[in-house]
């Protein structure tokens, strides 16, 4: 039966090298996402969204708060840069699909989400500049890494099981959810409204993160494009990363509203 399940999971993953510097840079992948996940769940979190004065009290009065229009920029314009440039500094290799899909799915993600900070987001509150410069090398390295790894397998058989279509669809219905509940967001307030309101339409009616779920999406339908066991490990993090910050925001919502619905989940609807 073991024998079965990693003949099925090895099928689903590219064939690597395996010198010692791509090890080494798995283990401290693995630790940064095992410290990023373990953050959010003893509730020490990083300080962007409703969050960025939740560790006030401890806060040294020298760190520097950004506004968060441009802390948001400055996590996710490295990434889109790393993506963008691929398509000049990485051929394609063998010339198969499966890469311009990868370096399009990357490029797409990281650009809509620069795009909505400009033009969608209405934001009251402030970024850490440490939290903004750890998330933004969080994101550039896992965009950066994908593709250096995606490129290492040109010389390797393609893996038996071909997700890479059932990842552009998830991908899809990922990002199309996840801008539609950012849109939805963006609506519950104007310009001069600083305060938060208890979000509706779209899936808020059963979860309070709706966009979050619809991330988890798209990371997974990226790690599917791609195959690679690294971007597998990065949609893993993303996700025991997004689980409990979801939770800290239910928490959140209840705490500031009396008549936030008991039936609202944090991230998934009737379940979790």
């Amino acid at each position: 039966m073991m024998m079965m399940i990693g003949e099925i999971v090895g099928g689903c993953v590219y064939e690597e090298h395996s010198s010692f510097s791509e090890q080494a840079f798995y283990a401290v992948t693995l630790l940064w996402l095992l410290f990023l996940c373990t953050t959010e769940i003893i509730g020490n979190h990083l300080q962007y969204s409703k969050f960025w004065n939740s560790t006030s009290s401890n806060k040294s009065k020298l760190q520097i708060m950004l506004s968060s229009k441009i802390g948001m920029l400055i996590l996710y314009t490295p990434a889109l840069l790393a993506a963008a440039s691929s398509f000049a500094l990485l051929p394609n290799g063998g010339g198969g699909i499966r890469f311009p899909m990868l370096k399009s799915a990357l490029t797409i993600h990281f650009l809509k989400r620069d795009l909505e900070t400009l033009f969608i987001h209405k934001y009251s509150g402030f970024v850490a500049l440490e939290s903004a410069v750890f998330i933004s090398a969080t994101y550039f390295t896992m965009a950066a890494g994908t593709l250096y790894f995606q490129h290492q397998t040109r010389n390797f058989p393609e893996p038996s099981t071909d997700l890479k279509y059932i990842g552009v669809l998830l991908f899809t219905v990922g990002i199309c959810g996840n801008f539609y509940h950012h849109y939805f967001l963006s609506k519950l307030r104007n310009k001069s409204d600083k305060g938060y309101k208890i979000p509706t339409g779209g899936l808020f009616g059963l979860v309070i993160c709706p966009h979050y779920l619809f991330e988890i999406i798209t990371f997974i339908g990226i790690s599917f494009i791609s195959q690679t066991l690294f971007m597998y490990l990065c949609a893993v993090g993303s996700t025991f990363y997004l689980i409990p910050r979801s939770f800290a925001t239910r928490k959140w919502y209840v705490s500031k509203f009396e008549n936030f619905p008991k039936n609202v989940k944090a991230l998934i609807p009737y379940v979790l």
